[in-house]
Order: C-alpha cells, then structure tokens, then sequence
C-alpha cells in the first residue's frame, strides 16, 4: 500500500494525553499479548483523530496495535510519539507495525536498565537507610524520584514525535557504554536480591549421637556456600521460564511444592 500524505493535526495536548494514558500501560496485562491492550488505548485517541474520516484504517491500525509488545513504561510514550507520528504522516501501517516491533525491544532494554536496574534500586536503597533511622526525607526523596520519572513522559512523547527514528539511533549510540555497566550493575544488584528475599531452608536433621544433631542447612550446606538452595531455585525458575513454561503453571506448582515440603518437615 503507497504512502498517502496527511495533513498534520497531533497537537501538543494530545502528546500529553498519550504521556498520561501511558501510566495506565499495564492495567490489562496479560501472558498472551503483555502490555497490547493499554498500548492500543493510549494511542486510540490520536488514532481517531488522525483516521476520523477513514474507520477502515483506523480499524487496521488499532487491530495492528493489539499485537504482542512488551517494553519499559517510562519510555513507552517516546515510541507512540513516534508511531503517531507515522501514522499522520501517511506511512503504511504495515510499516509502522515493523517499526513498532523493531523498536519496542530495544527500548526495554534501554528503560529497564537506566531505571529499574540503576536509578530505582540505588534511590531505593538510599531512601530505606534513611527511612530505617527515622528520616523523613527518606520516602520522600523515593517519590521526588519516581515523579520526575513520572514527568519524563511528557517530553518523551513529544521527541518521540518530533524528531523520528533518528533519536532512537542516537540514544543508542550514546548510551551503549552507561548501558552495559548498568546491566553490570544490575546483575549485582539482583544477585544480592536473590540471597536477601528468597528465602529456602532445609529443616531436617541428623542425630550423631550424645544427644548431638547436625542441621543439614546451617551445618552442611551454609559450610559449602551459604544461599545455596535460593540461587539454585531461582536459577531453576528461570531456567524453565527459558523453556517457555507457562508462568501459571509455574506459579502453581511453588505453591503446591511449598504446602508439600513444609508438611512432610523438608523446608
């Protein structure tokens, strides 16, 4: 399908409501379609302005959109910035899909690690010490933080619909390095999360005699490496969500493995 010029009509208030509605972009999550249904609504009101005269192509391009996608949140209005900004344009929405789904990845990639893996865990950690000797400017310095993160969304929007692919290159390209030590950073964060959240114990143990017993946990397996049994599981864990085993099911089965073991005295 060619390209058809259109005449611009996305202002800035609409920017701003697809920075708003992109809060609401796991509200309808699921395991099938992750983050579609509240992507395709954040966009739905530019949509319809942009194809008010063409329900046939607005039903394409809001079908288009209920596809599968999965991206960081806070960098989700720089990508419908850039998809509207498609769209208005005349861009085929089979192009525009291709883009969406070329980009979504990267981004998350970008988001997860620049603020999940580096900013939120660092001011988390922060914010709780301060918080943990009575400081009041603990939990506010956290929301100070996440509202400034909340406010990147506006101007995202707008970059996203003004300047095109080209920024997503540049970002990448100068971001590349802060992007690997903040993974660095984020694998030893996680590792450190895994040994103080995850909790796992063997009770059982072993009588030697004289009234004497050895814990198979804090006598055996602590002396061999301590947190054992929560980096084996949650290594375990995701070693099956790799083999692409439904997280229902897997959700299920801890909980049922976890009322067996603690019954028969095993954890």
């Amino acid at each position: 399908m060619a390209s058809k010029k259109r005449k611009r009509v996305i202002t800035d208030s609409n920017l701003n409501e697809v920075a708003i509605l992109s809060v609401l972009n796991q509200s309808c999550f699921n395991y099938e379609r992750m983050q579609s249904i509240g992507f395709t609504a954040g966009m739905g009101p530019a949509l319809k302005k942009i194809y008010k005269n063409d329900s046939k192509t607005l039903q394409k391009a809001l079908h288009d959109n209920l596809e599968f996608i999965n991206t960081h949140n806070t960098l989700l209005p720089y990508l419908q910035g850039l998809l509207l900004s498609l769209y208005e344009g005349g861009e085929d929405p089979e192009t525009v899909k291709k883009i969406k789904i070329s980009l979504f990845g990267p981004l998350a990639g970008i988001g997860d690690a620049l603020f999940w893996f580096t900013l939120l865990p660092i001011m988390a950690g922060i914010c709780a010490s301060l918080s943990s000797q009575g400081n009041v400017l603990g939990p506010i310095l956290f929301f100070i933080v996440f509202f400034i993160a909340f406010l990147l969304r506006f101007p995202l929007a707008k970059i996203g619909y003004k300047t095109g692919t080209a920024a997503l290159d540049k970002m990448q390209e100068n971001t590349k390095k802060v992007s690997n030590a903040a993974s660095v950073l984020g694998v030893t964060i996680l590792g450190g999360l895994i040994a103080s959240y995850v909790s796992l114990a063997l009770k059982p143990t072993i009588d030697v005699g004289n009234d004497a017993t050895i814990s198979l946990q804090t006598d055996f397996l602590d002396k061999i490496i301590p947190n054992l049994l929560p980096f084996a599981f949650t290594f375990l864990i995701y070693f099956l969500l790799r083999k692409k085993v439904n997280t229902t099911v897997l959700i299920v089965g801890i909980i049922i493995a976890a009322i067996v073991l603690s019954f028969f005295g095993i954890l």
